[in-house]
């Protein structure tokens, strides 16, 4: 409530409210005495009257009674008069008529009211006769003039209040008006004051109050002015200093964007420029690697040997350091990007240990690998990054053992919701690791101590790079050794996966009865595991001896490391004459290092680092009566008819690639420069191009976009580009250009075969060297082709039994006329299916028998046939018909007719008559 309204109210309410309470009162008090004074003066007229009115009806003088009765009735208030006795009879009645009156019944003179009169009954004395009953005077008066008076007096009282009131408004008014007048100066001052007029002061007339609230008021301007003239002043100071200090920002900005674009032209140079270092540094190492593995061909005494593979591993080791740098670079770039594609850790792992195994082998150490039964099979991930981290550990697990065993165990940690996380441990019994040099292990440039570095190589690059794919791949990796007691690497992979199923069993063997001798004990457990998982009975040996038990379906046996001795050879072999069933033997040594060994019942000598996929097809064919020898066994056709055109600018690059690519039967033509490329393609055609991308005048990418406006061919041709950048966004940008594939320099023979074999579509697989001619039956094949018949390769597919080979090879040379025969016969039908049975029994038959040419046709066109149609096997089988009379001309050389001769082969010029 405000105070002008508070003030009012105390200025004017409490007046009006005691007069109010004093004027009611009086006005009650004065009523009361009116009625007292009314009640009296009737009362006492009807007493002083009452003795002679009863003289009078004593007398019974009416005229005397009427006059005394007047006397009563000229009282103003008096309306009627009634005398009566207690009997109700009515002696006297004067004035008004009022009904309802009782007679009174006591002794006293009672005073009734009813609304606006009164009845008030006054007793005459008794008279001087006896036995009168008693009479009694009876007025009604009208108090109308009291109520009257009452309100005359309200009115009265009334509007002396309102006067009164009126007046007592002017002055609170007044006086409130004085009294705020000053609040409501000082507010506005306030609120001029609050909007920024700190030059309005407030008067200081008036009260002592009042001033002093004026002077303090003012005061407060005045302090606010100085503090706003200040304030003004800083905020000049501040924004000049403020526009100083932005336009020294401003002048940082822009140098910081000059930085930042020479960091990133930095970057840029840095990148391009170990691009250019790669391919500068893999172009001259591609030449030495590539000579080198060319030498190891050739005849070399034991001192050239030993000078070519230190050249040989120095390479190799430089190889690995230009691509630890440029992980490294890629991963400090952020340009590291990861694939979610289809994977098998089984085959994974397996693909490792197979790549490590020359170095364990030249140590004499177990590379065993576990992978655990409940790892799903249908995963998706990076197979690349996950192949690199663990061929890193499992290098450095092999590099840092001297003896024992390196084993990779890969079990599941984690299922839910679509995702798989694998635990992958590296376990080695080699030298340890102290604690102190385990923090420093996962950083750049750092191994355990200075000595490592120089006694087993390296850039200390590996872990590091091991510890940001793993992480980049959502996992973690950590190191558990002990000095002298071997190290432990473990990481986790989280993967994708399509199904927890368990990995369903590679073989179903149920009831077939194994003997198993393996002396280390890790690799035995694994076998025994898996052999059992297969259904298959097993008897673990403590010799490799089986005379004291019942005779095995099949005897598998692990060479001990010392078991490539010859005295350790000629005891295996005493052991295998004396066993009556086929074998198969777990030598831990590379193929060219397998023992001399004579299998009398057949069997197989593996090497391991075994892979379950190949235990299980040896067992298969074994057990199932089926061939041995895979189809990556055989050789390799001689694809004379396949042209690969060369583009580089290099000479010895150029004599390396045409080398290798004579070893795979292929003909190669040469160029130097995309110019000659594309002259030599206006006359030439080529099943496939390998492209060096930096070439003098036009590169690699321009000279392909030429090939292809050639039209024809060209179109389709394809283009494989040979570089030494290895980063992956040179590889892409290759691949958008139009290349089909890339490979990366130094070039890697396998490498080579399997990308050739891919874009041919056709097997290759070198030809054997040529020092390795003499075991050639038969010396008028050409140095580089392979031999019409192989006798060391018949016995070694008959088991070792020489007298087998032959009768297998009579069996086939028997059939081939039959074979000829069903296979023109289909061909002039055009009959798919039955020159598919033809080709499948000729291919079948020549497996058990040493004839590599015959064989590689048969195998090359029954692939061709399934893969492309009846249509694509027309160029092979004209060199099937001239391999079947090569070997039927061999026959008649090299062998006395057993029967009457047999049909020449037809011509093959009649496979055009249909």
């Amino acid at each position: 409530m405000p105070m002008r309204t508070r003030l009012l109210l105390l200025l004017l309410g409490a007046p009006l409210v005691v007069m109010l309470l004093l004027s009611f009162q009086s006005i009650r008090h004065d009523a009361q005495v009116r009625k007292a004074a009314l009640e009296t003066r009737l009362t006492t007229s009807a007493e002083l009257v009452a003795p002679a009115l009863a003289g009078a009806l004593s007398r019974s003088d009416s005229a005397a009674l009427h006059s005394l009765a007047q006397r009563l009735l000229n009282i103003d208030e008096v309306r009627s008069l009634r005398i009566h006795d207690t009997r109700g009879r009515t002696l006297l009645h004067l004035g008004q008529q009022h009904m309802g009156v009782e007679s009174p019944r006591g002794t006293d003179a009672p005073l009734l009211g009813s609304n606006d009169h009164w009845h008030m009954s006054v007793p005459i004395p008794p008279g001087t006769r006896n036995n009168e009953p008693n009479r009694w005077l009876t007025l009604t008066a009208d108090t109308t003039s009291l109520a009257l008076g009452t309100y005359r007096q309200l009115a009265i009282t009334s509007l002396i209040g309102l006067v009164i009131g009126l007046l007592l408004f002017l002055v609170a008014y007044l006086a409130s008006r004085h009294l705020t007048r000053p609040l409501l100066e000082a507010q506005q001052t306030l609120l001029r004051l609050n909007a920024g007029d700190y030059q309005h002061r407030m008067s200081s007339r008036g009260a002592k109050e009042v001033k002093q609230l004026a002077s303090s008021i003012n005061a407060l301007a005045e302090h606010l002015s100085h503090a706003h003239d200040d304030m003004q002043r800083h905020i000049e100071q501040t924004t000049q200093d403020l526009q100083e200090s932005m336009e020294t920002i401003e002048i940082k900005n822009i140098e910081l964007d000059m930085a930042h674009r020479r960091a990133l032209e930095a970057n840029r140079i840095k990148t391009e420029f170990l691009a250019n270092m790669s391919h500068e540094i893999r172009t001259p190492l591609n030449g030495i690697i590539g000579f080198c593995q060319l030498l190891g061909r050739s005849s070399l005494d034991t001192r050239q040997r030993e000078w070519l593979q230190h050249v040989h591993k120095a390479s190799d080791s430089l190889l690995s350091l230009i691509n630890d740098i440029l992980d490294f670079s890629k991963m400090e770039a952020g340009k590291l990007e990861l694939e979610a594609v289809d994977l098998d850790m089984v085959a994974l792992v397996d693909e490792v240990l197979g790549l490590q195994a020359p170095q364990a082998h030249q140590k004499r150490l177990h590379l065993l690998a576990l992978v655990y039964d409940d790892v799903p099979v249908q995963l998706q991930g990076d197979p690349l990054r996950i192949k690199q981290v663990l061929t890193n550990l499992v290098h450095n697990a092999v590099k840092f053992t001297e003896q024992g065993e390196v084993i990779v165990r890969v079990m599941v940690e984690e299922c839910q919701q679509g995702l798989v996380t694998l635990k992958v441990s590296v376990s080695d019994t080699g030298i340890g690791l102290d604690p102190e040099y385990r923090d420093r292990l996962f950083k750049a440039f750092s191994q355990a101590s200075v000595s490592d570095t120089r006694q087993y190589g390296g850039t200390g690059l590996g872990l590091m790079i091991c510890r940001q794919l793993v992480e980049q791949m959502g996992g973690e990796i950590g190191v558990e050794s002990q000095p002298g007691k071997g190290t432990t690497f473990a990481f986790t992979l989280s993967l994708l996966a399509r199904s927890f199923e368990e990995r369903p069993p590679e073989l179903s063997l149920p009831g077939t009865h194994i003997a198993l001798y393996e002396p280390h004990a890790p690799t035995r457990h694994a076998l025994l595991h898996l052999l059992k998982r297969w259904g298959v009975q097993v008897t673990s040996l403590g010799t490799p001896s089986i005379v004291d038990i019942e005779p095995p379906a099949l005897l598998l046996a692990g060479l001990e490391n010392d078991g490539l001795s010859n005295s350790s050879i000629s005891n295996w072999q005493e052991c295998l004459d004396n066993t009556d069933c086929p074998a198969i033997l777990l030598v831990n040594a590379s193929s060219l290092d397998i023992p001399d060994l004579h299998l009398p019942h057949g069997g197989e000598i593996l090497t391991r680092p075994l892979s379950r996929q190949a235990l299980a097809t040896t067992l298969d064919n074994l057990l199932h009566s089926r061939s041995p020898q895979s189809q990556h066994d055989l050789p390799a056709p001689r694809h004379s008819s396949a042209k690969v055109l060369v583009v580089d600018d290099t000479a010895s690059n150029r004599l390396l690639i045409k080398e290798l690519l004579a070893d795979l039967g292929l003909t190669t033509l040469l160029a130097t420069s995309g110019e000659e490329a594309l002259a030599l393609a206006q006359s030439e055609s080529a099943d496939l191009v390998l492209m060096d991308i930096r070439l003098p005048g036009m590169d690699g990418v321009a000279t392909t976009h030429s090939l292809r406006k050639l039209g024809g061919s060209w179109r389709s041709c394809p283009i494989i580009a040979v570089t030494a950048h290895a980063l992956e966004e040179e590889r892409h940008r290759l691949l958008q250009h139009g290349l089909h594939d890339v490979l990366i320099k130094p070039l890697d023979s396998q490498a080579l075969t399997r990308l050739l074999s891919q874009h041919l579509n056709m097997p290759l697989t070198p030809s054997p060297s040529a020092h390795g001619a003499d075991s050639l039956e038969g010396g008028k094949e050409q140095e580089g082709e392979l031999p019409i018949v192989d006798m060391a390769l018949g016995t070694t597919l008959a088991g070792g039994h020489e007298s087998l080979a032959e009768e297998t090879l009579d069996r086939l040379l028997d059939s081939l006329d039959d074979s000829d025969a069903a296979l023109r016969q289909a061909w002039q039908d055009n009959d798919a299916e039955a020159f598919l049975d033809a080709i499948h029994a000729l291919n079948g038959a020549c497996r058990y028998c040493g004839v590599p040419q015959l064989a590689l046709v048969a195998e090359t066109l029954e692939t061709r046939l399934r893969t492309r149609g009846l249509a694509k096997v027309e160029p092979l089988l004209i060199e099937l018909f001239d391999a079947m009379a090569r070997l039927r001309a061999w026959r008649t050389t090299n062998q006395p007719p057993s029967s009457t001769t047999k049909a020449q082969a037809r011509s093959s010029s009649s496979l055009n008559d249909r």
